[in-house]
């Protein structure tokens, strides 16, 4: 397996390489493309629109004044780090025109966006990047209400710090239960990183504590490197139970904190559910998600199989065997702005090869990771066979350490480039 600063600088390199190969236009016309979402997918791809040609007149719509970032707000949880060092802001888009609103509704036949003060805004191609939805409506008994009670904490910002707040004012000898849904989701291994760190906080200072997570399957992602881990740091402290053992909450009770399964019911005093997601909103106004609440792309420019001119990158596209997390955006995104400057330009996109490391980190200075190659295969996105890999099973506390500092300089160097 490739070492992940190898992954790293090989995503950079094939980032180059595309701004490099695309023809710097220098033409009077100026096409207009727009990106609705500031996450790491929309910002990336702005940035990068501009990049491949600095003629495109580039809009990026956005109502929020900073981005809080998902990856590592784990770590906030376990309180190994500041909200303060996940918030991002947009002051640094240089000559990226930034609208600070809401998009509310796409008008596919006008290639018009409207926004939430009722104007709107023309484009020749659109690129949506809008994240995930929340499904309030597919777990009964959970709502924004329960959530206040029960946190999901699945988008940074207020929620993090309420959950955070609940495992620092819980009694040692508290029962915490973590709801893990079923595929697809935002950042598969993410609920196991979260019980992995707040299972660190426990066992520093409330060790006759308990942690349960309940999930909706049966596997998931690096578990044997998971399970080995709790195994070694936190024996007796994690209970994982599978759907095949009755983990698939079925209801829940705020009022009680009771997850109620098809073997049971589980009482908590601290409850963190993570509910079924869907594609932002705005897709599902634009048409551009399916019944399933996602986004079915092209895998060579991510255009939408349902709207023409619109793409869809990050969380919210169906990308195949590629994940749905912030390194996968990111790496969306500039394909599909090299797709994009390509067709404005009425030139022939190339067949990208996309990658994806996703690190988790266990406790402090403890890190895993597993990483992929994804390329276009029968209109899907699909893994590159025998060119990714996982941390190996066995390995010594040096390579933990590795893989912790190397998550740490993605975060940087992914932050940096994204939000300058």
């Amino acid at each position: 397996m490739p070492s992940r600063r190898a992954l790293i600088g090989g995503a950079a390199a094939s980032v180059a390489a595309a701004v490099l190969a695309a023809p710097q236009v220098r033409a009077q016309a100026q096409p207009s493309v727009v990106v609705v979402g500031g996450g790491f997918a929309g910002a990336s791809c702005a940035r990068a629109l501009k990049q491949l040609d600095r003629d495109l007149a580039v809009t990026l719509i956005e109502p929020e004044t900073a981005y809080l970032a998902c990856p590592f707000s784990n770590a906030v949880l376990a309180g190994l780090r500041g909200i303060d060092a996940q918030t991002f802001g947009y002051d640094r888009f240089g000559d990226i025109g930034f609208i600070r609103k809401r998009a509310v509704a796409v008008d596919a036949e006008r290639r018009r966006v409207r926004l939430d003060d009722g104007t709107d805004i023309g484009y020749v191609r659109l690129v949506l990047a809008p994240g995930v939805d929340l499904r309030f409506d597919a777990l009964p008994g959970y709502d924004e209400a329960a959530a206040e009670i029960m946190p999901h904490a699945w988008k940074a910002g207020p929620q993090t710090l309420l959950l955070r707040d609940q495992l620092a004012a819980m009694p040692d000898g508290g029962v915490v239960i973590l709801s893990a849904p079923a595929n697809p989701f935002r950042c598969p291994p993410g609920p196991y990183e979260r019980a992995s760190l707040i299972a660190h906080y426990l066992k520093t200072s409330k060790p006759r504590s308990k942690l349960i997570i309940l999930d909706a399957k049966d596997a998931f992602s690096k578990q044997r490197l998971f399970e080995a881990a709790w195994r070694e740091l936190y024996p007796g402290l994690i209970e994982w139970v599978p759907l095949s053992s009755g983990g698939r909450v079925t209801e829940v009770d705020p009022a009680t904190r009771t997850l109620v399964t098809e073997f049971g019911s589980h009482k908590a005093d601290i409850a963190n559910v993570i509910p079924p997601q869907r594609a932002g909103r705005i897709a599902q106004s634009a048409g551009v998600a399916d019944q399933t609440g996602w986004c079915p792309i092209d895998p060579v420019t991510f255009e939408s199989r349902l709207q023409p001119a619109i793409h869809v990158v990050g969380d919210a596209a169906i990308g195949g065997a590629m994940p749905k997390s912030a390194f996968s955006a990111n790496a969306q995104a500039k394909a599909c702005a090299a797709a994009v400057a390509a067709l404005v330009r009425e030139r022939q996109p190339a067949q990208p090869k996309l990658i994806n490391t996703c690190y988790s980190l266990i406790a402090p200075g403890y890190g895993i990771s597993i990483a992929g190659v994804y390329q276009p295969r029968d209109g899907l996105l699909a893994e590159v066979e025998g060119a990714g890999g996982t941390s190996p099973l066995e390995a010594p506390s040096s390579v933990r350490e590795l893989e912790a500092a190397y998550a740490e300089d993605w975060f940087r160097t992914i932050t940096s480039e994204v939000f300058g």
